[in-house]
């Protein structure tokens, strides 16, 4: 299912993209990072060609209600080409550098936390299912390390099989994480995983070679494609750059029931590096970056205006057809950001235009149907989450509190129905193990999520139950806990 709430149309046209509230300043290469209470924290990035190269410490806040952006506490250092990631806390570990600090909503201020073991940029950050966070390649190459929310420190784990950038990290409904890679001087991509469990990166298939289906004769996919997790829990790799020869249209799938990458539909206009990959929650994908088709747009710059040719392009992939629709224009080229918002639409903020500009503007894309984020269920008249001690049944509650190591049944609804995408349950600040997720037997329109109380819980009556499913935090309920 969709979820509780029927998707309805929109008063837009769907497939197409309007304007919201611009940015304080010119951004590209920034994060942009979905928080509990809707907002969405923009900060760093880099200004480029508008008088001046610029890399911001500045971050500042989306409202969706009102379509604004405010500036929020400014990072304690200016970064570009780093990560975000929301935590099971709720606060945001920004990662560059090397060093790293957090956001805390709940103060609107950034504050340092422990430092990376080894400097990194244009890395990738994974939120494992332990609440740790995987922090892959970027400028390290081959290393990797693990972020530990409740120490605030960071630690070496395994080294990746190879040297090589690191273009993607994706994590598996298995709880592993797959790692896509451009090996160095060798001309070829090839995949790893990484297993929590062990801490050690095995490589899996390499990714299919251009070069055998006639297209950029080197023989490579495209450099820094986009990989997206779809809802049959098969991954989508796309796009990605071939130099001057313009925006790969090249895409696949790899499956982690046989390790191996296959090719699909192609792009329709190829999209370049630095591009934007967002999973609605329809089961299509917008990807959104640098196509090869031009089209004339306004060039934001100093001095009188002009008009060039500015080839931003969005298409969607259907998984159920293997294909792309055509693509529709959009004002972002590259290095942008791409939110999913609670109620169903993307935001896209920033990034670069040709000639070299960053952009200040923003815009919404509005699928064919809203879905709004998934929601916990609570008691009547309070805050109190609808949540069932898995073994009687029975409420939990201040006279029946649960316990540390037992299993739960948390009630809500908007997960998609069929998909094998687990969500990520928070209670009191950590993450909890999901042991089972679906519709409740019996009730289609009811969602039940199995979770086991994790071991650092603090006691008391009204600890914070909050589940992620999509990037997008769902309200916040509360349970009793001993």
């Amino acid at each position: 299912m969709l979820g509780f709430y029927a998707a309805w149309a929109l008063a837009q046209s769907p497939g197409t993209f309007t304007a919201t509230g611009n940015l304080s300043v010119p951004r590209e290469f920034h994060t942009a990072s979905l928080l509990p209470n809707g907002k969405v924290l923009i900060a760093g990035g880099l200004n480029f060609g508008n008088g001046q190269t610029l890399t911001w410490a500045s971050a500042e806040i989306y409202d969706p209600s009102n379509g604004s952006f405010t500036a929020t506490g400014d990072m304690t250092t200016a970064r570009q080409g780093h990560t975000a990631t929301l935590l099971p806390n709720g606060k945001v570990l920004i990662a560059g550098g090397n060093s790293a600090e957090l956001y805390d909503p709940a103060t609107e201020a950034f504050s340092a936390t422990g430092s990376m073991t080894t400097p990194r940029g244009l890395h990738t950050a994974t939120l494992l299912n332990n609440g740790k966070v995987l922090i892959a390649g970027g400028s390290a190459f081959q290393t990797a390390e693990l972020y530990d929310a409740s120490t605030g420190t960071f630690a070496a784990t395994g080294d990746m099989t190879e040297p090589g950038e690191v273009d993607t990290a994706t994590l598996l409904p298995n709880g592993k994480v797959l790692i896509t890679r451009s090996v160095q001087y060798l001309r070829e991509d090839h995949a790893d995983l990484y297993d929590p469990a062990t801490g050690t990166f095995t490589r899996t298939g390499d990714l299919i070679d251009t070069s055998t289906a006639g297209k950029y004769p080197p023989g490579i996919p495209g450099q820094e494609p986009t990989a997206t997790l779809l809802t049959n829990g098969k991954v989508l790799i796309a796009g990605g750059s071939w130099g001057d020869f313009g925006g790969s249209t090249i895409a696949e799938i790899y499956d982690p029931a046989t390790g191996a990458f296959s090719a699909t539909g192609e792009l329709t206009a190829g999209i370049d590096a630095w591009s934007a990959a967002t999973l609605l929650p329809e089961g299509k994908v917008l990807i959104s970056g640098e196509g090869n088709n031009g089209v004339e747009c306004p060039l934001t710059h100093i001095g009188p205006p002009i008009t060039i040719t500015c080839p931003g392009a969005a298409e969607l992939y259907d998984p159920a057809s293997g294909t792309f629709s055509p693509p529709t224009v959009s004002q972002s080229m590259e290095g942008h950001a791409s939110t999913l918002l609670p109620d169903g639409t993307v935001l896209l903020s920033g990034g670069f235009q040709c000639c070299g500009l960053t952009i200040a503007t923003a815009e919404i894309y509005h699928p064919a149907v809203l879905v709004p984020a998934p929601v916990l269920f609570s008691l009547a008249g309070g805050v109190q989450g609808a949540i069932l001690h898995a073994a009687t049944h029975q409420l939990v509650s201040t006279d029946n509190p649960a316990v540390a190591g037992e299993a739960l049944e948390i009630y809500g609804a908007g997960l998609i129905d069929g998909s094998v995408i687990p969500p990520q349950v928070a209670i009191g600040g950590w993450a909890a193990e999901v042991l089972w997720f679906g519709n409740a037997p019996g009730f289609p329109n009811l969602n039940q999520v199995n979770v086991r109380v994790p071991g650092g819980v603090a006691p008391g009556p009204t600890v914070p139950v909050r589940l992620n499913y999509l990037g997008r935090p769902s309200n916040e309920v509360t349970l009793a806990a001993q």
